[in-house]
């Protein structure tokens, strides 16, 4: 056995720090699989740093992003994505070992099969750090490793397999093309064996849709309800703060999904800031208050104010916290027409009358919630589970089938 090349030992120190970083990507995922919440690894040494719990942190937004999982609607959470990920480089680990054990380190033919295979871990690097950047604006330390190990094995499988075109063997001491097809076999093998044992395993949760109450009032005779359109022709109301960050995932899941096109939305704001709301003992989401005064100011145009401030709601934030009028100043620069009447009289009492209406339904302080022709969807279900529970909530109701 002859000693590998320099190359050869970056593509498997690059797979082995892949499969480790993917692998407790996938152990946080799986750990919410209890309906629970969880810390998360967000450190390029999880193994030796603490959990974080910060839900506004770049791990947590990627995790209960959307695109953090597959087939949703078919399984709770779906499939992680970091789980094949996982297996890829494990497989890329493996092969790159062979090719050092059996010295095929100038086999074009198995060096272009290697670097074949890290395509697939550096083009889904790729979109999904493109998907971090430009749509979550998050960064997640784990995703950023598994990225830099994508490239540092395709940059080594590159130059593996470059070298071993100069070096031109025969055409008879490469490996067989019947090798190569059987080794994808086995590459394919190394994926779809931890993700049928994950799908075996995974907990029957359909027992919960529709379990978790109902509205008592429903009927709105202040006008609180904020219409929000949609082309679905099932009601469905949720109880919204515009500056919480959990409010604005559950929007992006709830567009991904596709499934907000079958509802006929109405919003209930319920800020969580003490300025107005006397559930809270401080001001969780700053700013919020002045934020939902503008909406209830804006009449028809409310669903573009919530759509700005789910998308500034970080500044937002962050100023109102060093300056309580910072956030009726940033909106009002915003919406020049709504600086009059925000922090009126009539819009507050509107605004408290929004509040009333969450106690009268008993309502937990907490946001998002949304509640489907008067039926909860629980609050366990709000973030990685939404797509599954949300399907089948629809399909129980009248109207709700695709």
């Amino acid at each position: 056995m002859s000693r590998p090349s320099p190359l050869l030992v970056v593509v498997a120190i690059a797979a082995a720090l892949g499969l480790f970083f993917a692998g407790f990507s996938t152990y946080d995922a799986v750990q919410h699989l209890d309906r629970d919440v969880h810390g998360l690894h967000c450190s390029f040494v999880p193994g030796l740093s603490g959990t974080d719990t910060d839900t506004a942190s770049g791990c947590h937004v990627m995790l209960m992003s959307p695109y953090s999982s597959v087939l949703r609607q078919q399984v709770w959470g779906g499939i992680p994505i970091a789980l094949p990920a996982m297996s890829v480089f494990a497989f890329l680990l493996y092969w790159t070992l062979q090719l050092w054990v059996r010295g095929r380190g100038l086999d074009r033919r198995a060096t272009g099969f290697l670097l074949a295979a890290t395509l697939l871990p550096v083009g889904a690097s790729a979109v999904m750090g493109t998907i971090a950047v430009t749509v979550l604006h998050a960064a997640c330390k784990l995703c950023i490793g598994i990225y830099i190990a994508s490239a540092l094995a395709f940059i080594g499988a590159l130059g593996t397999w470059l070298r071993a075109r100069r070096n031109e063997p025969s055409s008879s001491s490469e490996v067989s093309v019947v090798s190569l097809l059987l080794s994808f076999v086995l590459g394919v093998a190394f994926v779809a064996a931890p993700v049928g044992v994950y799908l075996a395993s995974m907990p029957d949760f359909s027992r919960f849709v529709g379990q978790c109450g109902t509205l008592e009032h429903a009927e709105d005779p202040y006008g609180v309800r904020i219409p929000m359109g949609g082309g679905g022709s099932v009601s469905a109301i949720e109880v919204l703060d515009p500056l919480c960050p959990a409010c604005r995932a559950f929007e992006q899941r709830l567009e991904v999904s596709g499934l907000g096109a079958r509802l006929h939305r109405d919003v209930v704001l319920f800020p969580l800031d003490d300025t107005c709301n006397w559930m809270v003992s401080q001001a969780v989401h700053p700013g919020a208050c002045a934020v939902s005064e503008a909406v209830l100011c804006a009449g028809a145009d409310a669903p573009a104010v919530i759509a700005w401030a789910l998308e500034e709601q970080e500044h937002i934030r962050t100023e109102a916290a060093r300056d309580r009028g910072a956030a009726q100043r940033i909106v009002s620069a915003r919406f020049p027409r709504l600086a009059s009447c925000i922090g009126s009289a009539g819009v507050r009492a509107r605004l408290n009358r929004s509040l009333r209406w969450a106690v009268s339904n008993h309502l937990p302080v907490l946001t998002p919630q949304l509640y489907v022709n008067g039926t909860k969807l629980c609050d366990e279900d709000t973030d990685l589970g939404m797509d599954y529970a949300l399907s089948r909530l629809l399909s129980r109701t009248p109207g709700g089938a695709p």
